[in-house]
């Protein structure tokens, strides 16, 4: 089985790039919808510290034995490129690109907000660093959204982190990828099946799990703020589903038809155990029949400091 190094991501974001960029004709005839599996697993958070490494091999090991043809990774690679420096953040960036390959599989990436480098001010990076913000993603992932096809299923990748003027992030879908998600849906036909792939939720129940913050956050950091303009552009489409990450629990919140699946974290609560019941694991995806079903693995990982909530 193939070993995926660095150079072979770059190859295949280019090449998924480059496929969204066709014209709009070559995309227009669908082909017949295939059975297939694949893989969500977003939220790794990899660090050196809390046996996080061995967790996240843990977790592809098992992953791997599935039956799968990709894995759509959704987002926050690493904890954590936000707030800390240059050195920091490459060693963080390079030990999760080793452990990936123990996957053994293609992998197409989503970004999310752990993945962005010197953000915080307390990294000492400043907004001039050729890496700065979400170049860091690029530079060792490729573009921040695209779309491919996948036995007759059109896939979209959106990038949905947004950078603000004091240095934070909040959940955002800006005003190019707008026009871009567009333009790449009118692209496909009606029946089409679409598939998405988002980090920050679209669509999420999470504030009715949870007591208010004393302090509200200062962004929209749990949900994308302008969902409002992204929902209707997948009206008249035939959208299996969204997959989200960020929040670390299992939920399904059903909007006009279209089910919003946040799944579980590779991480759980930031490897100290289970998130509000949800443990350690990632998303299986089967397409059958031109439906959507998704089932939960866990892969029986042992924090050294739980903390489950």
């Amino acid at each position: 089985m193939k070993t995926w190094n660095r150079r072979d991501f770059l190859a295949l974001s280019a090449a998924t790039g480059a496929a969204s960029a066709l014209p709009l004709k070559l995309h227009a005839a669908a082909r017949p919808v295939e059975d297939f599996t694949f893989l969500f697993i977003t939220d790794c958070h990899l660090q050196p510290e809390l046996n996080a490494a061995g967790g996240c091999h843990q977790a592809f090991t098992k992953a791997r034995k599935i039956s799968a043809d990709f894995v759509v990774q959704g987002g926050d690679h690493v904890f954590d490129a936000l707030g800390v420096n240059r050195d920091r953040a490459t060693s963080l960036i390079d030990l999760y690109t080793k452990t990936e390959q123990d996957l053994g599989m293609k992998v197409h990436h989503t970004i999310g907000n752990h993945d962005l480098f010197g953000v915080y001010p307390a990294s000492g990076a400043e907004p001039t660093d050729p890496l700065y913000g979400k170049k860091f993603f690029e530079d060792q992932f490729g573009k921040l959204y695209y779309s491919f096809d996948h036995k007759g299923v059109h896939f979209i990748v959106l990038d949905s982190i947004g950078i603000t003027a004091d240095r934070g992030y909040e959940g955002r879908i800006d005003a190019d990828q707008l026009t871009w998600l567009a333009t790449d849906l009118k692209s496909i036909s009606a029946a089409t099946p679409v598939i998405v792939s988002v980090h920050i939720p679209l669509v999420t129940a999470f504030d009715a799990y949870t007591a208010p913050l004393p302090t509200p956050p200062a962004h929209h950091g749990l949900s994308v703020a302008n969902a409002y303009e992204v929902l209707p552009l997948f009206e008249g489409h035939n959208v299996l589903g969204v997959l989200q990450g960020h929040t670390h629990i299992n939920e399904t919140v059903i909007w006009r038809g279209v089910p919003y699946m946040t799944s579980g974290a590779v991480s759980g609560n930031w490897w100290h155990g289970t998130r509000m019941g949800t443990p350690e694991g990632f998303t299986v995806v089967e397409v059958k029949a031109g439906k959507l079903k998704t089932r939960y693995e866990t892969y029986g990982f042992q924090s050294v400091d739980p903390k489950n909530t």
